[in-house]
Formats: C-alpha cells, structure tokens, sequence
C-alpha cells in the first residue's frame, strides 16, 4: 500500500517518459466492452483511407488518358468517379468519427466513474496527504488528456501510417526514381519531428504540472474564502494566485512556441519535396521519362505525405501525454483503502453498544504516536465526554472508533466484536456522526436530513427534526424542507447546520453516537436549543463525545481526560474538580466563563 505526500508539483513527473505498454494494455481494456462500435469505425477508417488514396491516381488517369489526348467524353466519367471517391470518403469519415466518438466518450464515462468509485473507497490516510485540488484535476483534466487519445488517436495513428505507407507504395509504383527523389527530404523531416517531440512532450508535462496546482490554488481558496475575507488576505491570495497563474500562462506559451515552430517548418519541408517534383519531374517529362500526370499525381501525394508525418509526431505527445495522465490516474486506483473489510468479515447485526478500546495505539506517521497504551470501556447507553487540551488525541479516539484509520497496536471492540472482523458497512450503520465541521451537501434541507437513510418517508424526517429542535426554523423557509441549503449548506446559520445535522444523524437511529459538539458564534437562543436538542439525540444511546460545553461534560456519565495521547484522569466533574489534576486546570480556563454565562 502506497503512502501518499504531496508537495507542490511532486506528484507531477516533468522528465521524459517511454510510453508504458502496461499502461496502454490496461487502458485499453476500457475499450474491449465496445470493439464491436471500434471495429465498424476500423472498417470505416480504411474505406476513408483508401478513397483518399485513389484521388491522385484518378487526377493522374486523367491528365495522361484524357485531359492531354483530348478526350472529353471520357474525362465526364472520370470527374464522376472523383466526386464519387470523395462523397464515399466523406460518408466513410462521417462514421468513423461518429462512431469512434461513441466508443471514446464511452470509454471515459467508465474511466472516470471508477475513479471516482475508488476515490470514495479511499481511507482518511489518502486524503490527509492529497489536496482535493489534485484530485479534481485528475478526474477532469487527466482524464481529459486520455479523452483526445482514445476518442480518435488511436484510429489516427493507424489512418496516418496506413496513408504513409500506401503513399510511398503507389509513388513507387508510378516511378521509382521520382519517388526516391521526393523522399530525399526525410532525414531533415526525421531530425525536425524528434526535436519536435522531445520539446513538445516535456511541454505537455510543465502544462500538466500547473493545470494541477491551479486547480489546487482554486480549490483551496474558494473553499477558504470566509477565513480570507476575516483576514483581509484578499490582495495576498491574489497575489499567490497569479504566480501560479503565470507559470500556467508560461508552461502554455512554451508549448504554443513549439509548435508555432514545428508546422511551418513541416510546411517548409513539404515544399522542398514539391519543389524536388517540380525541378526533377519537369527534367524527366523533358526527356519524355515521364507522363504529365505523373508529375501531377506526385505533387498531390508528396502534399498529403507531410500531413500524416507531423500528424504522428503531435499524436505521438497526445499519447505521452494520455500515458502521464493514465499512470496518475491508475496510481490512484491502484492504491489500496487502509481500511478495508478483511476475507470473510460479517455483517454487524443491530448492536447493544458496548465499546472497548484495548491497548490501542495508533500514528499518523511512523512511530509518532498520537494514542499510547489506551484503555477503556464504554457500557451500553452511557455517555462518555472526552476533554484535554489540543493534539491530546480526542480526535483520533473517534476517528478509531468509526474505523476511519485502524489501530496501529491493540484493538476495539463493540459487544466484545473486534471492529476488523466486521463489514465496515455494517459497523457504521450502527454509528451516528457529528463532527465539528458540519458539512451539508447541496440539495435540500429534507434531503441532508435523510442522507444516512434515503428510504425514509417525510414524516420520518419531520419528526427527526422535531426532535432536535430543527422543525420551528426550517419552517420560517418559504420553501421549508424543500429549500436548497447551497454549498456546504452556506444558506444556514452554523448552529442551524448543526441542528440539521444532529437530526440526519437521529433519522439513521444510531445505537452509538461519535459527535463532536463544537459550535461557535451561535446567539445565546441557539445554544439553548442546541443543548435540549443535545439531550434528544443523546438518550438511550451510547454516546463519544469530545466535549466543549459544561452542560455536556456534567451530564456525562464519565469524563475521560486525555493528555499527550494517554488517559490520565477520569471519573465524574466533582470529583476531577476536587482531585485538583489536569481537568481542574482546563476546568478553570476553557469552563468556568460558561457557567458565569449560564448563572
């Protein structure tokens, strides 16, 4: 299992890469369900091809056969099968392209649903190491490098060594001289598209690079904006914005050079060999070694022969860059979940709530433990706060007992079940969780509300919210539980997204609870809801809490005290008060302006 780290453009790999058959083969495994669709485009491609092909030949049967000997008569039937070879080219294109298309948007459909279908899958550990921004970027922009490949590179790649080779063998055929001559432009045209895709490849990755990290910057800072406006950090974020925007603006211009450069020097080429027919052919035709259509055949096919040459050489980078692409893609899915269910785990049946922590310790990174040596048992239906100073471990307690990391020593347990020998599935559906950060999804009120159970009828959902307090301030919405909470739930109040959440939580009738109870800047009314809706959700439930209110911390049944990773005080709030030990010490400076408050 890899670990990932992500620093600046480290993830990005700007060296010059062989393209990996391993990573073709595997991509191309996405097109097997549609050969069918990618065979008929086959076919079509070679009629096309082949139509192209004949045009010369026909242009020269005319000139030598009819335009030169006079005959009229005959040269109607040859302008017919011309129009004929091209409307039966443009018919084989349209199919081609349509039908290719199909297989190519097909292909990416799958592609980035199983991304995204593996990205859900992946444990906590992968997204502490990865901004979302990257993430984004490689389910819509690599994914799009590998879209211009399959949904017409392929077949382009074979339409244009089959239109070379076919070029080279009929110019042979008309006259072999001539065609050697024609072809005495191709080490120059060889150096020229090497150079070419050496600059072109390593530009390609630098744009990659920054596709990336703008799309990291953006992410990060949309979702920041409310700390940036607290902050006045307008103008700074501006400013480390458009550094990164420049370098995309930079790594752009650097490809748009080299290729501003490539075309017309394949043009110049190409009219180097034109000019080759011209001087030799019009020597030959002196010497009556060749026909006049000959001559004009050769400067069509010596035309079209460039176009295929500097054609490979841009599909070539097309193909490095889908093969960059395809590896940061299949990097992601080839990484395993830390988590996941063992051989032969069962399903979790409807829990009493018994929970125990036993020996755990556990490391965000290696041997740095944040949990040492934990102990502790949790009895059905009671309720137990957590408190401690920052970085004592809270979170990290919670975030066990969920199964969102696994223990790196010991073990917990639910009903004396070792949570790694049940379907993590079935763990959660026991579990109701309420983190700090309450985040709410777009949609509606009704629909945040029943995430965790979407089978469940209005009236379910109402009376949740009743429950928790919610109902009275969802119905002073026009719209009520049909109204849209936008992103993040940014229409509501954060002590209303707290509410909403405790009511989804309530709705899935969990047997455990993890919450995080945190709310700030919430009016005294709020709080005061808050606190009743507390009490509702907890009863009968076994409840972790990481505590920040006295109403909470009184009314547990035990205070469990952590420091430095460890449990070291615990008992009821009198008694820790009276021992004088650490909980006596945050008691004084996190809890005692909340009771004034509350006198």
């Amino acid at each position: 299992m890899g670990h990932w780290h992500f620093h600046g453009a480290d993830l990005e790999d700007e060296s010059m890469k062989a393209i990996d058959p391993r990573v073709l083969r595997r991509l191309i495994s996405y097109v097997t369900p549609y050969r069918a669709r990618f065979l008929a485009g086959m076919v079509m491609m070679l009629v096309a091809t082949a139509a192209g092909l004949a045009g010369p030949w026909l242009v020269r049967t005319a000139v030598d056969d009819f335009i030169v000997p006079g005959d009229s008569a005959g040269l109607v039937w040859i302008a017919s099968a011309y129009a004929g070879l091209y409307l039966l080219s443009w018919l084989a294109n349209y199919w081609r392209e349509l039908l290719i298309a199909q297989v190519g948007q097909s292909v990416i459909f799958d592609l980035r649903r199983d991304l995204f279908a593996h990205l859900q899958k992946l444990s906590f550990r992968f997204f502490d190491g990865v901004p979302a921004g990257v993430l984004i970027s490689r389910v819509i922009n690599d994914v799009g490098a590998v879209q211009e490949l399959v949904s017409g590179g392929v077949l382009n790649i074979i339409t244009d060594v089959l239109t070379l080779g076919g070029i080279v063998i009929l110019m042979l055929t008309m006259h072999w001289k001539l065609a050697l001559i024609s072809f005495a432009t191709m080490p120059l045209l060889y150096l020229v598209a090497n150079g070419f895709r050496v600059r072109a490849g390593r530009a390609y990755r630098k744009v990659r690079t920054q596709i990336a990290n703008i799309a990291a910057n953006l992410q990060e800072s949309i979702s920041g904006v409310r700390v940036t406006q607290s902050f006045a950090r307008e103008e700074t974020n501006l400013v480390r914005f458009d550094r990164t925007n420049q370098e995309n603006l930079q790594a752009n211009m650097e490809a748009v050079s080299v290729f501003s450069v490539f075309v017309p020097i394949v043009e110049f080429v190409s009219s180097l060999g034109t000019g080759l027919v011209l001087w030799f052919g019009g020597r030959f035709y002196g010497l009556g070694a060749v026909e006049a259509g000959v001559i004009v055949a050769f400067m069509l096919y010596v035309g079209r022969f460039f176009g295929p040459i500097r054609d490979l050489t841009m599909v070539y980078n097309e193909m490095q860059a889908a093969n960059a692409a395809c590896e940061k893609i299949f990097q992601i899915m080839d990484t395993e979940p830390e988590v996941v269910d063992r051989p032969g785990a069962a399903a979790l049946g409807v829990v009493r709530g018994d929970v125990s922590y036993q020996d755990v310790s556990f490391a965000y990174q290696d041997e740095q433990y944040v949990l040492q040596d934990v102990d502790l048992d949790i009895p059905a239906g009671a309720r137990f706060a957590l408190v401690g100073p920052t970085g004592a471990g809270k979170s990290t307690m919670i975030n066990l007992l969920a199964r969102f990391y696994e223990p790196a020593k010991g073990a917990i347990l639910i009903d004396g079940i070792d949570t790694r020998e049940v379907t993590t599935r079935s763990l959660r559906r026991n579990m109701g969780i309420v983190l700090q950060d309450t985040f709410l999804f777009s949609g509606t009120i009704k629909d945040n509300i029943r995430y965790g159970r979407p089978e469940a009828a209005d009236e379910e959902v109402m009376e949740a919210a009743r429950t928790v307090m919610a109902h009275d301030f969802i119905m002073r919405f026009p719209e009520g539980y049909q109204t849209d909470v936008r992103e993040r739930g940014g229409k509501l109040s954060v002590g209303q997204r707290q509410l909403i959440a405790f009511a989804r939580a309530l709705l899935a009738d969990p047997r455990i609870l993890i919450l995080d109870e945190a709310t700030s800047s919430v009016d005294a009314y709020t709080e005061v809801l808050i606190q009743r809706a507390l009490e509702n959700l907890l009863r009968g439930r076994t409840s972790v809490i990481i505590a920040h209110r006295l109403s909470t911390i009184r009314n547990a049944d035990q205070i469990i005290v952590m420091d430095q990773g460890r449990i070291v005080e615990r008992g009821k709030h009198d008694e820790l008060l009276a021992r004088g030990g650490l909980y006596s010490h945050l008691y004084e400076m996190q809890f005692r302006a909340q009771e004034a408050e509350a006198v």
